[in-house]
């Protein structure tokens, strides 16, 4: 059940959630708006922790108000129900980084390591586009990342570079950084690619290592260059999967199914 009420500001308390950056000046028009009339009220936890409206709890802050018009849910949510409810309010809005979405997404699939892309977009009400540009960071070397976090390029350069396989990234952040076009940079793709398709492939490639771990890669016809872009993916997902508190058997398991969700008709 959910009710509305007024409540003082010293009642409210901040939680984490997707948005990190607050533009003052931003703030300080909302806030005169907020004076003049609350429209849409916050939704908090019964003790008063902010599940969806931070921006406006500052901006009440910043111009003085006593108090603020909330939305009291009852019913006991999930830390996925959670971000969701803020995701929802804070993705689509123009003003929200592209690292803030970055790191929003990402903590709800450390949240829910077995969602594939379809999944998340219908919980975010985002199309499966839109989740993959969103995380495509996780495929991108720790450079490429910092280039983002730092405003020096946007989610759809990262996009693009996370298209290529790690080795090959840091190469073309600097092309970028460089100055270079995109037809350029789109040129010298397209020759590295014509490079690796006259490779000859194999539809099994064994790599017994000095370890006495064998990695095997089939399933398809493999280059070297295919194989070095598999692995590659590979690694980074179990990292992942590593950071998440996954074994190896659930590693497996997870990685099963997403292959199985990801093809045509499943």
């Amino acid at each position: 059940m959910k009710q509305i009420s007024m409540k003082p500001m010293a009642w409210f308390k901040l939680a984490s959630q997707a948005r990190r950056y607050f533009d003052p000046e931003e703030l300080q028009r909302l806030g005169e708006s907020l004076r003049q009339k609350q429209i849409q009220p916050l939704v908090a936890k019964p003790d008063g922790t902010i599940i969806a409206g931070e921006r406006r709890f500052r901006a009440a802050q910043m111009v003085g108000l006593k108090e603020l018009m909330v939305l009291l849910s009852e019913e006991p949510l999930s830390e996925t129900e959670i971000r969701v409810l803020q995701m929802t309010e804070n993705l689509h809005r123009s003003d929200l980084l592209d690292i803030e979405k970055f790191r929003a997404c990402e903590e709800l699939i450390k949240l829910n390591p077995t969602w594939n892309h379809k999944e998340m977009s219908r919980f975010l009400q985002l199309s499966e586009s839109a989740i993959t540009k969103y995380l495509s960071p996780l495929k991108c070397v720790p450079e490429v990342v910092h280039a983002l976090e730092q405003g020096q390029i946007g989610i759809t350069t990262c996009y693009e570079l996370s298209r290529v396989e790690p080795e090959k990234q840091k190469t073309l952040l600097e092309m970028k950084f460089m100055g270079k076009s995109r037809d350029e940079i789109a040129a010298y793709l397209k020759k590295e690619k014509s490079s690796a398709s006259s490779q000859p492939k194999i539809k099994r490639i064994a790599c017994p290592l000095p370890s006495g771990v064998q990695l095997v890669a089939s399933g398809m016809k493999l280059s070297l260059e295919d194989l070095i872009i598999a692995l590659g993916e590979a690694q980074s997902a179990a990292r992942k999967a590593r950071d998440q508190g996954l074994d190896a058997r659930t590693f497996s398991a997870v990685m099963k199914d997403q292959s199985r969700r990801a093809k045509p008709g499943t």
